[in-house]
C-alpha cells in the first residue's frame, strides 16, 4: 500500500487539515438489518454531512491544500452535484469562488443548491466527459484552477478520512460497503480501512447502467461507457481516460465490486426511509440495496454501510417511497 498514490498517512494528515470544518458524522447500528442479517450492521450517516455528502471532505482538503495565489485566480471543477456543492462550500469559506461544470443530466434541485451557495454554474453537454472539457477551456483560457471530483490525491484523502472514522467507529470491521463511482470515496476509504485493518474487506458498489470504474475494472484500463440516467445519478460520469489516482487504487484495494438495479436501489431507498427513518438520495442508498438484494455472497460480520448523500430531489423521492412508478422510467423521462 505504500507504492499507492494515497496512503493511510496522507489521509491522517487530511483529517488534521479539516478537522473542525467538516462533521465527524454519526455512525449508528441498524436494528433492522442487525435483526435480518444476524450480524452487527453499523450505518455511517454521511448523509448528515454539511453539504448533504461526503463531498465536503475531499473538497474542503484540496482547497485548503491550495496556495493562496491559487485560491485567488478562482477554482473550477466538472460534477454530477454533490461534488459542486461542495467546492461551493469549501471555496467560499477559504475566501474563493468556485466555477462548476455540470451536464444536463444533473437533476435541477442539485444546480439550484450549488447555486445558492455562491458558485457560478455552467450547464454543458450530456455527460460528466462533456462538461470536463469546458473545465479544460477555463482552466486555459481564464486561469482558473481545477479541483476534480475525484482522480486527485488531496481529494482521495479527503474522502479517506471518512474510512478512518468507520474504524474508530467499528474497531473489528470485517465488511464495509462503499458507493462506487470515479473512485475517489472507495479509494480513499478502502486505503484508511486496510491500512488501519489489513483484514477487512472493502466492496464498491454501483449501479447497473454506466458503470464506468466497473467496465474499467474488466477491462484492465480505464475506458468511456455511455452515461445515462438513473436512480443514482451521483454515480454517473467516466473515470477519465488518463486516470492517475483511483484506478489503480480501486484496483489494488477493493474486494469486490457489485452491481446493482435501478428497482433494487429504489428499494435501498425506501428502506432507509421507512426503516431507519433517512432521506437518502440513490447513490447513498446502495449499500443498503446490496444487502437487501443479497449479491454479496456470504456476509462476514460486523459491517459498515456508507449512506452518502442525501441531495434527492423530493418530489422523486416521494414517488420512489410510494412505488407507484418503474424507477427506471421515471429516470429516463
Amino acid at each position: 500500500m505504500s507504492n499507492l498514490p494515497v496512503t493511510v498517512a496522507d489521509i491522517e494528515q487530511a483529517a488534521r487539515r479539516i478537522k473542525g470544518r467538516v462533521l465527524n458524522t454519526p455512525f449508528v447500528l441498524s436494528a433492522s438489518l442487525c435483526e435480518r442479517f444476524g450480524v452487527p450492521v453499523g450505518l455511517k450517516l454521511e448523509h448528515h454531512q454539511t453539504t448533504g455528502s461526503f463531498k465536503l471532505r475531499g473538497a474542503t482538503n484540496a482547497v485548503l491544500s491550495l496556495t493562496s495565489e491559487e485560491r485567488a485566480r478562482g477554482i473550477v471543477a466538472a460534477s454530477t452535484g454533490n461534488h459542486g456543492r461542495a467546492l461551493a462550500h469549501a471555496a467560499k469559506a477559504a475566501g474563493s469562488v468556485a466555477t462548476i461544470c455540470v451536464s444536463k443530466l444533473v437533476p435541477n434541485n442539485k444546480v439550484s443548491d450549488i447555486r445558492r451557495l455562491g458558485a457560478n454554474v455552467l450547464i454543458v453537454g450530456k455527460s460528466q466527459d462533456e462538461a470536463q472539457l469546458e473545465v479544460d477551456r477555463l482552466m486555459a483560457e481564464e486561469g482558473l484552477v481545477m479541483v476534480p471530483p475525484f482522480d486527485n490525491r488531496t481529494v482521495v484523502a479527503g474522502q479517506g478520512t471518512l474510512g478512518l472514522e468507520i474504524v474508530e467507529a467499528m474497531p473489528d470491521v470485517a465488511t464495509v460497503f462503499v458507493p462506487l463511482s470515479g473512485g475517489g470515496l472507495a479509494a480513499g476509504v478502502a486505503a484508511a480501512v486496510k491500512g488501519r485493518s489489513p483484514k477487512t474487506r472493502v466492496i464498491g458498489l454501483t449501479m447497473e447502467r454506466g458503470a464506468a470504474m466497473k467496465a474499467s475494472l474488466n477491462a484492465g484500463r480505464p475506458v468511456q461507457v455511455e452515461e445515462v440516467a438513473s436512480l443514482a445519478d451521483s454515480l454517473g460520469g467516466g473515470i477519465g481516460l488518463d486516470n492517475a489516482v483511483t484506478f489503480e487504487m480501486c484496483r489494488a484495494l477493493l474486494d469486490d465490486v457489485i452491481l446493482l438495479s435501478e428497482a433494487e436501489i429504489a428499494a435501498g431507498m425506501r428502506h432507509a426511509y421507512s426503516q431507519e427513518r433517512e432521506v437518502i438520495e440513490g447513490a447513498g442508498a446502495v449499500g443498503i440495496a446490496a444487502l437487501l438484494s443479497r449479491r454479496f455472497g456470504r456476509l462476514e460480520g460486523p459491517v459498515a454501510v456508507i449512506l452518502s448523500g442525501r441531495n434527492v430531489d423530493m418530489d422523486l423521492h416521494r414517488r420512489v417511497i410510494n412505488g407507484g412508478v418503474d424507477p427506471l422510467a421515471e429516470t429516463a423521462a
